[in-house]
C-alpha cells in the first residue's frame, strides 16, 4: 500500500490480486469539483496514460451511443470516490496512479487542480512461499468482454454434461492474448493448471483429487497422464452426478481406467462438494489446491470464483488424512475427531490460518465463528455468498440479516435462485440481490444487459443460463491489523456443513484480506452498475420505442441546478460516507 496527501486530497493504493483499488478522499470539496482523472504508468512504461470512462458529461450530437467509445478521463473523470484498475493484460511490477482533481468553472471548461502520485508492486503471489491467491475474473457478462471477445458465445458446451465432448474455439489450455478462456479463467485456471502441470512433469509427485462438478477436457485429459499416480473421489449426488452418461461419470470411467481402479464415487451424507487438489511428493503431502472453484466450463470461464494455494506442509497434511478418509471410509467421516473441531496453523510471519472440515454432527462449528466474526466487526464486513438466499437460518445468516442495521460499511453480494427447472432442463438465466451503499437491496437480472443497455453502454452476453456468482467469502475489518476471511466450499448455511463433504478456511492477514475486499468491491460494482442500468431505462420525451436517456457525467450544481455529485457522499451516518472515508485513507 501507498499513500499521499495534499491540501486536503487524499489518495491510497489498495494490493489486490492483479488489481488494484485506488482509493480518493477530499476534506471540503469545491462547489465546481467534477470528479477525478486517473492515469497509470505500467512496470516498464514511460508515459501515463489515462484510464478510461465510458460516461462523459455530454455526446457529440447525431453519434451513435452504444459503449465503442471511452473517453479519458483526464476529459471525462471519474465521478466516484474509489476506482478499481484492472488491467486487462497485468504486467508483473511497480505501478504508478497520478490522480488528480477535475474542475468545471461556470464557463463549463476542465480545469485540473491538485495531483498527488502514489506507487503500488501488483506482483502476482499473495504471500511468496506460503500461499497464493487466484480470482477467476467472471466478466464474459460484461462491457469488457463485450469490448474484447465481441459477445462471442460459442465458448460453452450446450449442457454441462457434453463438457467431455465439447471442442472449445480455442485451447483453454493454451495461454495467449486473444484466448477468452485465458482472459476468463485468470489466475484461478492458471495456479490450477501450473500445478497439474508440475504434477505431470514430476514422477516423484502423487495427487489427490476431490471433485464436484467435472467437465473440463484439459483437466481430465492432464489427469489421465498421471496414470496410478493419482487418487480421486469424485461425487455422484443424485441431484446431479449420478447418471454414467452425465460428465462426471465419463471423467470417473476414464480416470478409474487410467489410475487402476483408483476412483471412489461417493457423497458424504448429501455431496461431495469440495474442490481439492493435493499433492504429495514420496507419500507427504507438500501442497493443496481449495477454494470454491468447480472443475467445469461454467466454474472456470464464467462464474465469480476463488482458489487458493498453499505450499505449507501441515495444512497439505490436513487435506491429505481428509482425502484419506473420504477415500476409505466416508459413511464414519461425520462422526470422527477430525469434524469436531477447527485446526489452527501458525508459521512465524506467515498469517495464522485456520481450518474445518465437514460434514459435522454440530452444524454450527463452522458457522459461529463466522457469524461471530460479522456480528464483531468494528469497521466493514464484504461478502459474496453464493446460494445465500435459500439459507433460512444459522450463524451467517442472521449475522448478515442484522449486519444492515449497525453503523459498519458493508458490502454484499448474493446468488438469487430462479425457479427449479424440470428435471433434465436448464436452470433459468441467475439473478443475484445487492446489498447497495443505501442499506436497500436491488435485484440484478442477467439477461437484462443482453437485450437492453441505456447508451452509452452496449448490450452484453448474459453468459447462458445457469449462476453467475459462485464465490463463498466473508471479510471483516478490512484495513485493521486484525481483518480476517473465512472462505472456501462451504455454502456457509447448516444444510450443507452438517451433510456436504466441504472446507472453510480461516486467515487471519490484512494483506489477505484486502485481496477478497478488492474482489468484493469488483464484483459489487460491476452487478451494481446493472441494477442502475435497469432503473435508468427511462423513455425520454419523443425519442423513439426502446430508446432510452443517455446517461452522463454530473456537471456543478451552478451550471446544472441539480444537487453535486459527491453530496450524498457527505451525509452524516451514510454508508456513501464509510465508503469514502473507509478507502481514502
Amino acid at each position: 500500500m501507498d499513500s499521499a496527501s495534499k491540501d486536503g486530497f487524499h489518495l491510497k493504493l489498495w494490493r489486490g490480486e492483479r488489481m488494484c483499488l485506488i482509493g480518493m478522499d477530499v476534506d471540503a470539496p469545491e462547489p465546481d469539483f467534477v470528479g477525478f482523472a486517473i492515469e497509470v504508468l505500467h512496470p516498464g512504461g514511460t508515459e501515463f496514460a489515462p484510464l478510461r470512462n465510458r460516461l462523459a458529461f455530454s455526446y457529440p450530437e447525431g453519434s451513435k451511443i452504444n459503449g465503442d467509445v471511452q473517453f479519458p478521463s483526464t476529459e471525462a473523470p471519474f465521478q466516484k470516490f474509489r476506482w478499481v484498475h484492472f488491467p486487462y493484460d497485468p504486467i508483473d511490477g511497480l505501478y504508478s496512479y497520478r490522480v488528480t482533481k477535475m474542475h468545471m468553472p461556470a464557463d463549463g471548461s476542465l480545469v485540473a487542480g491538485t495531483q498527488l502520485v502514489a506507487n503500488i508492486n501488483l506482483n502476482p503471489i499473495t504471500h511468496p512461499g506460503f500461499l497464493d491467491i487466484g480470482f477467476t475474473r467472471a466478466f464474459a457478462s460484461s462491457q469488457a468482454y463485450r469490448d474484447k471477445f465481441g459477445n462471442r458465445d460459442d465458448i460453452l458446451p450446450a449442457t454441462n454434461a457434453a463438457g467431455l465432448d465439447f471442442a472449445p474455439p480455442f485451447d483453454p489450455a493454451s495461454p495467449s492474448d486473444d484466448n477468452p478462456y485465458t482472459w476468463l479463467g485468470f489466475e484461478a485456471a492458471a495456479i490450477v493448471q501450473s500445478l497439474v502441470d508440475e504434477a505431470v512433469a514430476d514422477t516423484t509427485l502423487t495427487v489427490d483429487f476431490f471433485a464436484y462438478d467435472l467437465n473440463l477436457g484439459w483437466l481430465v485429459d492432464r489427469l489421465e497422464k498421471l496414470g496410478p499416480r493419482l487418487r480421486a473421489v469424485i461425487d455422484d449426488s443424485p441431484k446431479d452426478h449420478n447418471q454414467p452418461a452425465g460428465a462426471e461419470g465419463k471423467a470417473s470411467a476414464r480416470l478409474s481406467t487410467s489410475t487402476g481402479g483408483q476412483v471412489v464415487r461417493m457423497h458424504f451424507n448429501g455431496l461431495q462438494h469440495n474442490k481439492v487438489i493435493i499433492v504429495r511428493r514420496n507419500g507427504v503431502a507438500q501442497r493443496v489446491l481449495l477454494g470454491s472453484t468447480n472443475f467445469s466450463y461454467r466454474g472456470f470461464y464464467i462464474q465469480a470464483n476463488n482458489a487458493l494455494l498453499f505450499s505449507d506442509p501441515a495444512i497439505a497434511g490436513l487435506f491429505g488424512d481428509y482425502f484419506d478418509a473420504a477415500f476409505h471410509q466416508p459413511e464414519t467421516f461425520s462422526g470422527s475427531d477430525m469434524a469436531r473441531k477447527w485446526y489452527a496453523f501458525t508459521t512465524p510471519d506467515k498469517p495464522v490460518v485456520q481450518i474445518a472440515l465437514s460434514p459435522h454432527a454440530d452444524k454450527e462449528i463452522g458457522l459461529s465463528p463466522v457469524g461471530a466474526a460479522i456480528d464483531q466487526a468494528t469497521s466493514s464486513v464484504f461478502f459474496s455468498i453464493a446460494f445465500l438466499n435459500q439459507t433460512k437460518s444459522g450463524s451467517v445468516r442472521t449475522a448478515i440479516d442484522r449486519l444492515a442495521k449497525r453503523p459498519v460499511f458493508s458490502y454484499g453480494v448474493v446468488d438469487k435462485a430462479s425457479a427449479e427447472p424440470k428435471p433434465g432442463a436448464e436452470a433459468k438465466p441467475s439473478r443475484l440481490d445487492v446489498y447497495k451503499p443505501d442499506g436497500t437491496i436491488g435485484v440484478v437480472d442477467f439477461g437484462y444487459l443482453a437485450k437492453n443497455a441505456p447508451p452509452p453502454f452496449g448490450a452484453e452476453w448474459q453468459g447462458r443460463k445457469g449462476i453467475n456468482l459462485h464465490n463463498k467469502f466473508v471479510v471483516t475489518d478490512f484495513g485493521l491489523p486484525t481483518a480476517k476471511v473465512f472462505t472456501g466450499s462451504s455454502n456457509l448455511s447448516p444444510s450443507g456443513e452438517g451433510g456436504n463433504g466441504d472446507h472453510l478456511v480461516m486467515i487471519q492477514d490484512p494483506i489477505v484480506a484486502t485481496a477478497y475486499a478488492i474482489e468484493a468491491v469488483r464484483l459489487f460494482d460491476h452487478l451494481h452498475f446493472r441494477s442502475k442500468m435497469k432503473d435508468a431505462k427511462v423513455k425520454p420525451k419523443g425519442a423513439k420505442a426502446g430508446e432510452a436517456t443517455p446517461l452522463t457525467l454530473a456537471k456543478p450544481t451552478a451550471l446544472s441546478g441539480k444537487p453535486a455529485w459527491f453530496e450524498r457522499y457527505y451525509r452524516a451516518d451514510s454508508q456513501y460516507l464509510r465508503d469514502r472515508l473507509l478507502f481514502g485513507h
